[in-house]
Order: C-alpha cells, then sequence, then structure tokens
C-alpha cells in the first residue's frame, strides 16, 4: 500500500521555508471552472505576480473534482483563498477583485 503525502514533513517543510521569509503557502479553492473561479484565478495571478514572484506556492483546487478537500478545509462557499503561510492564518470569499483588500489580508500592504 502506497503512502500518501506526509502532513509532517509538509508542515515542517512550509515552516523551513517561513524561516526564510521566502514563501507563501495558498491554497484556492473554486467551484468548476465558471466566470466567478476565472475571474478568481486570473485576480490572484496578477496580484501574486506583480507582489510575490517566485517567493508564492499557490495550489488551485476544484471542490466538484475533489470535494474532499471542501470538507477539510471547511470550505462553505467559492471561490475561497486560504492562506496558510505565513501566520496568521487567513481566508478570503469571492472572486478576489478587492485589491486592496487582499493585499492588506496577506500583508503585503499596511494600513494607511
Amino acid at each position: 500500500m502506497s503512502k500518501g503525502p506526509n502532513k509532517l514533513e509538509e508542515f515542517e517543510e512550509a515552516l523551513t521555508a517561513e524561516k526564510k521569509g521566502d514563501k507563501y503557502v495558498l491554497r484556492l479553492f473554486v467551484a468548476g471552472i465558471n466566470p466567478k473561479s476565472r475571474r478568481a484565478i486570473a485576480n490572484l495571478r496578477e496580484i501574486l505576480e506583480e507582489n510575490l514572484k517566485g517567493q508564492y506556492e499557490l495550489e488551485i483546487i476544484d471542490i466538484y473534482q475533489q470535494p474532499i478537500f471542501a470538507k477539510e478545509g471547511q470550505i462553505v462557499a467559492a471561490p475561497t483563498l486560504i492562506k496558510e503561510l505565513p501566520p496568521p492564518l487567513r481566508r478570503f470569499v469571492g472572486d478576489l477583485s478587492n485589491k486592496e483588500k487582499l493585499l492588506l489580508g496577506l500583508e503585503l500592504k499596511s494600513k494607511k
């Protein structure tokens, strides 16, 4: 029987990356490929490339294809973005079109 990815190893790797200050770990949950999902993906990729180029890991999960991830992540609406690292954990719901709110939530921009 083959083993799946070791969660402890993944967590330790993420902590190591966090200590170096070089990785954001993000998961975007979408419900199929519809206009709202596409907008969320495009908006997020634009923001990440402008602000974190080479410093992020993004996983896009279609909850229709992999419903177990929705249950594990306690996803009640889609699209939902979860910032796992660096702490604190943050959740963003919607098409991610509010760039200012997303930048503040990801701690890429400070409040004025």
